[in-house]
């Protein structure tokens, strides 16, 4: 009965062409059943059977393309529908406007399976209009981990200058900072022509603004490269330019931007492997998690990822003390209120919700040294792991894990991930 004139009782009026321009766009009329919409879709059912029901035998959809309302029709006759990069916004628009949910699902999983350094901003955009946290967290994932592709891609000189401001504050990205700077620089130059400005300096600066100017990390450039791509320019005022120099040449300790490298994309140490959903751990009575840790090589380790749940903050004070001495002195600290985040780990194929507590500094880890770890969490109830590894090679990297066992004093065991760069 799909797509079949047979028995139909409704056309759906669509616009096909070109989407951008509704003038060269035509339009199309798709036959269908009232029973198959009403019963695949809330507002279909509302449309046809409510107090206010569409008496009419044609339905105009005018927001709706062609080919996403043939997909959304192929689902809900047949239970499939054929997905492509070309079609998948369509389908996902349609999708949401008539709550198939089912089939929405099957579109954000597409998207997530198909994601890439090119159109991880398109998708990224979309993620963020259907308010759809995973597949958002999933973008900012793939901008961390490979973000020299992510602005070399076509569509990084059209995103918006929030957008932009968001990359270039980011500490997690995954390139050299003359490299972003240079993608910046076109943005910028991108930008002055849309507007109808001038490319120069002045006019790149005033269309990017303070705060992008200012998160760039020119301190940490090497002195030929910024003489010769950031001078060149001309972003930077000429006191801003004579105060790096001077910085480069020791003539100074200070420096008006960030000095601190990003820390790329990390690697990673995942100990989880199990987790039961419907399963939790309370936190409260100041019990503490304690876990000692030791590795073959010598590591910086940046922060540690903390088992939580959806959508809550966690107040939690960690600790990681050296046990060669005694009373075991505190080699570093951390404090405060921490979001979680949804968490995927490729190496496990474990996905949870977590909170990330990264150090003001990353703490150097000697190999063969037992540290041990401590974190004192308050907060809502987190979900509760089955299985860790105790003993794993992540990286080139042997991690030896001896967890406390739980008494009066100690809750579980909620160390997830630790975050590190080799030394």
């Amino acid at each position: 009965m799909f797509n079949n004139d047979l028995l139909s009782d409704v056309s759906l009026i669509v616009r096909s062409g070109d989407e951008d321009d509704p003038m060269k766009s035509t339009k199309m009329a798709i036959p269908a059943h009232k029973m198959v919409l009403s019963i695949c879709s809330p507002v279909f059912f509302a449309m046809f059977c409510g107090k206010m029901a569409e008496k009419s035998d044609s339905v105009d959809l005018p927001d709706c393309e062609y080919e996403g309302v043939m997909e959304m029709l192929r689902y809900m006759y047949g239970e499939k529908a054929e997905l492509n990069e070309s079609n998948v916004m369509q389908v996902l628009y349609v999708a949401k406007k008539y709550m198939v949910k089912s089939l929405a699902d099957e579109c954000l999983a597409f998207l997530e399976d198909n994601l890439n350094a090119g159109n991880v901003f398109c998708v990224l955009s979309n993620a963020r209009q259907y308010d759809e946290t995973d597949l958002v967290a999933h973008c900012w994932e793939v901008i961390d981990r490979y973000t020299y592709e992510v602005v070399q891609s076509t569509g990084f000189a059209i995103i918006e200058r929030c957008l932009l401001e968001e990359i270039v504050t980011r500490d997690s990205l995954t390139i050299g900072e003359i490299e972003l700077f240079k993608a910046v620089d076109l943005w910028a130059a991108e930008e002055c022509k849309r507007k109808g400005l001038s490319v120069n300096g002045i006019e790149k600066r005033r269309v990017l603004g303070e705060n992008i100017v200012h998160a760039i990390r020119f301190p940490t450039m090497e002195e030929k490269e910024f003489a010769s791509v950031v001078i060149t320019s001309e972003i930077l005022t000429s006191a801003e330019v004579v105060g790096l120099i001077k910085y480069f040449n020791s003539a100074t300790l200070t420096a008006d931007f960030p000095k601190k490298e990003r820390v790329g994309a990390l690697l990673s140490c995942c100990r989880l492997y199990e987790i039961d959903q419907d399963g939790f751990c309370f936190h409260g009575d100041l019990k503490r998690h304690c876990i000692d840790l030791r590795v073959d090589k010598d590591i910086l380790l940046h922060g540690i990822i903390m088992i939580g749940s959806e959508n809550n903050d966690y107040v939690a004070m960690l600790n990681i003390t050296d046990t060669r001495l005694k009373p075991h002195p505190v080699i570093a600290s951390k404090s405060g209120i921490f979001p979680s985040v949804f968490i995927r780990d490729k190496c496990n194929l474990v996905d949870y919700y977590g909170f990330n507590i990264w150090f003001d500094s990353p703490i150097v880890l000697v190999k063969g040294v037992k540290y041990r770890v401590i974190a004192i969490i308050d907060g809502p109830k987190s979900v509760r792991p089955i299985h860790f590894f105790n003993s794993l090679v992540s990286h080139g990297v042997e991690f030896d894990f001896t967890r406390k066992e739980a008494s009066s004093d100690f809750g579980g065991d909620q160390f997830a991930q630790f975050l590190f760069q080799q030394k």
